[in-house]
């Protein structure tokens, strides 16, 4: 099998995995009971709460374990909607976020809120006067995403982080899942942002959710206090430890990681523009881990499937799309409909090979061929 949809999922690391069973096996009680077991796992879900802040640029408490960055963009697009309700219902996003954000923003727009999407140019970014001319006095929340999962295209942040200076009642969301341990980023000037681990090398179902210490939001979860009274539940000790040492290793490794990948992305750019018929729609300034493209007179679904017959794992647009519409991100900087139905995912990470590669290659040109007769 060729694995190349790690912007869907990447695998644990293996010490990422060793760190759950040691931790869930070493801590048995409950970090809210008041007994020996319980003081300890408290002691130890505060180191661990202590470490992921500074790896992040954070405090500690502005951690919020969750259960994968779904949760953590719910809980902040809702939560701080309705705690600014009472100061406006304005909201402004974009069309390239997961379904996570755009959800969570259909949900409140049938709640009576008002949703702005910011035009994109053909780079894929925030056109940023457009964005200032749509901030309102009543705008409290502007959530976008970091690094676009389906293009692999880095937004302004830190040039719209500027202008919401001017608007004190707007919040900034950012959805970081494909950003952190592949760009520099951290939670500097930000109000909320989330992640997931198992985007870079953790366990699926856990995430976290950053929140500016002095920023109320409602929750989304009732029941008690538990670790935060943001969200209740029983804290999950050895997920939240495996959380912290996947951000750790991904942030360690970033630069020697992105130098691999790359060089692996420029090989595959330089190898599919060759290909008749095959446009690259990720822009030339897209994180190397993610590169789509399109193949001219072929549905992206058809050479998904094609491909998976073949043992290669790719995507069509992000995991949590609904099948079979056009990419919005795609469309939003191609302006061509059928490209944006052409249109499928490449995501690479560390572990990719060059030998794999050059047998994608070899199996791309045979799924062409009968793609196209």
């Amino acid at each position: 099998m060729i694995y190349l949809d790690y912007a869907a999922n990447h695998p644990a690391e293996p010490e990422v995995l060793a760190r759950f069973c040691a931790v869930e096996s070493a801590f048995p009680g409950n970090p809210n009971s008041a007994h020996p077991a319980g003081r300890a796992a408290r002691a130890e879900l505060e180191r661990v709460t202590t470490s992921a802040a500074e790896l992040l640029g954070a405090k500690p408490e502005e951690i919020i374990f969750t259960s994968g960055a779904t949760e953590a963009n719910n809980l902040a697009i809702k939560g701080l909607a309705r705690a600014s309700r009472h100061v406006g219902r304005h909201i402004i996003s974009t069309a390239l976020e997961h379904s996570s954000v755009s959800g969570s923003l259909t949900y409140l727009q049938e709640q009576g809120y008002e949703i702005d999407l910011v035009p994109i140019g053909r780079d894929g970014r925030v056109d940023l006067e457009e964005f200032r001319a749509l901030l309102r006095p009543d705008t409290v929340l502007t959530a976008v995403t970091a690094v676009d999962s389906e293009l692999g295209v880095v937004q302004p942040i830190a040039e719209m982080r500027e202008i919401l200076k001017d608007f004190p009642s707007c919040r900034l969301h950012v959805d970081a899942t494909q950003a952190i341990g592949r760009i520099p980023f951290s939670f500097e000037g930000l109000d909320t942002m989330a992640l997931a681990a198992h985007k870079f090398g953790g366990i699926n179902g856990s995430g976290i959710l950053v929140k500016r210490a002095d920023l109320v939001l409602e929750p989304q979860m009732h029941g008690g206090v538990s670790a935060t009274r943001y969200r209740s539940g029983t804290p999950a000790l050895a997920l939240d430890a495996s959380t912290e040492l996947s951000l750790r290793l991904a942030l360690e490794g970033r630069e020697r990681h992105w130098a691999h990948v790359e060089r692996l992305n420029r090989r595959l750019r330089e190898e599919l523009s060759k290909r008749p018929g095959v446009r690259i729609n990720s822009p030339e300034g897209a994180v190397p881990y993610i590169l789509n493209v399109s193949v001219n007179g072929i549905r992206g679904a058809a050479f998904q499937r094609a491909l998976a017959e073949r043992a290669v794992c790719v995507s069509v647009k992000s995991a949590c799309s609904v099948e079979g519409t056009p990419s919005r991100a795609v469309f939003a900087v191609s302006r061509d409909r059928k490209n944006a139905l052409s249109s499928w995912r490449i995501s690479l990470s560390w572990p990719t090979t060059d030998e794999e590669i050059t047998e994608f290659l070899r199996l791309f040109d045979e799924c062409r061929q009968q793609l196209s007769k």
